[in-house]
């Protein structure tokens, strides 16, 4: 009895210790097991610097097509979405009113030029009756000098030359009048024939109507438009772009544009303008970017991104992005040196959109840069061991 209990005594130890040994090895293993990390060397790449910006497809030319009168819209030539070009017919107004006046301002100018006729030849009858008139009184001057006839008949004469006189002044200020009435007739019916043509709505370029904002029917009024119309040579993104990224953005920079409706197609661009101006709520700046050929497809409004290309490098050492942290605000990467890490700080460069940035300085190109999920990497240490995985 008293070696079995002594048996079931040591059985009993055995166990905690094999419990124990067990423990410490599995503890081993999960918590106090090094850190797995993969590595990754530095390598020679193309990079490039790409500035994000969002915005909207705008037209930098939008004409509003309206008229010059008041009318009623009798046809219309032109709907959404047609391409027009200048000079072509897009409304009619009625015009019967206009066209009454025109008849009548050139009844106007056909009366005033019989009339020109008419006081014409007066004037050229008054002239010869002049003429007649100026001989008969020198001829009886000259007569009552040499006491042939009276001075009285003579004098006579003198005054019916005087009369005929003062009616070819008449005639010609008749002519004269007529004249300005033809003047004042002709600016009447070029002012008629104006209203006739202000009826007739042509496009005053080539482009693409964007809204048809009357109907027929409608009565218009100066100013109020009919159409829109917008230069497609002329469209671009208005894109919105963070103050802090501007650095290497500027005008003639070439971009890609990717809208909303074709998010996996890419469209080359090119910074044309820039605004001097940014917004101090969203501390954003306006940049206008072009598409490189003009869209014959394009929806006004449609939301848009582009990358602006700021900077380019060839053969640049370059580090995946997520292997870049920040400590102290310096920057920095975690280097594997005999199953330990080590801190080595950087001088990073561009950015490259495909999660690569440039390592300026700081590293020679032959160390071993340890990668890990960011949870990870959060917790690394200066000296801290990891194990090291393919």
């Amino acid at each position: 009895m008293d070696v079995l209990k002594r048996l079931a005594r040591n059985k009993k130890y055995l166990i905690w210790f094999v419990v124990l040994v067990v423990g410490g090895i599995a503890l081993k293993i999960t918590l106090l097991a090094p850190s797995k990390v993969k590595v990754v060397i530095v390598e020679k790449r193309d990079l490039t610097a790409q500035v994000y910006g969002n915005g909207t497809v705008e037209a930098k030319v939008v004409v509003g097509i309206s008229s010059k009168i008041t009318g009623r819209i009798v046809e219309l030539y032109a709907d959404q979405s047609d391409r027009v070009k200048q000079g072509q017919l897009l409304a009619k107004l009625e015009n019967d009113d206009f066209h009454h006046q025109e008849q009548q301002s050139e009844a106007g100018l056909n009366r005033s030029a019989a009339s020109l006729n008419v006081e014409q030849a007066n004037l050229q009858k008054a002239k010869s009756n002049l003429a007649l008139a100026e001989k008969n009184a020198q001829r009886f001057k000259t007569l009552a000098e040499k006491n042939l006839v009276s001075k009285l008949e003579a004098e006579q004469y003198d005054t019916a030359c005087q009369v005929t006189r003062e009616e070819v002044a008449r005639s010609q200020a008749a002519v004269e009048v007529v004249r300005m009435e033809q003047q004042a007739g002709r600016a009447s019916v070029g002012f008629a024939k104006s209203k006739v043509a202000d009826t007739l709505i042509y496009a005053p370029q080539d482009g693409v109507i964007i809204t048809r904002d009357l109907e027929k029917g409608a009565t218009v009024s100066p100013g109020m438009s009919i159409f829109t119309l917008a230069d497609p040579r002329t469209i671009w993104v208005k894109a919105n772009v963070d103050e802090s990224q501007l650095k290497g953005v500027a005008v003639g920079r070439k971009a890609i544009i990717t809208l909303r409706s074709s998010p996996n197609e890419q469209l080359p661009g090119q910074v044309v303008r820039m605004g001097h101006q940014s917004d101090r709520v969203t501390e954003e700046l306006e940049v206008d970017v072009a598409f490189g050929e003009p869209q014959k497809n394009f929806r006004l409004g449609e939301q848009s991104d582009v990358y602006i290309v700021a900077g380019m490098k060839k053969d640049a050492l370059s580090l995946p992005s997520a292997t870049i942290v920040t400590k102290d605000k310096k920057r920095g990467v975690w280097v594997v040196q005999n199953g330990k890490l080590a801190l080595k700080e950087v001088t990073v460069g561009i950015i490259d959109r495909r999660n690569f940035t440039e390592i300026a300085t700081g590293l020679d190109g032959g160390e071993r840069v340890a990668m890990a999920p960011p949870p990870e990497m959060a917790k690394f240490q200066e000296g801290m061991k990891v194990q090291v995985t393919p």
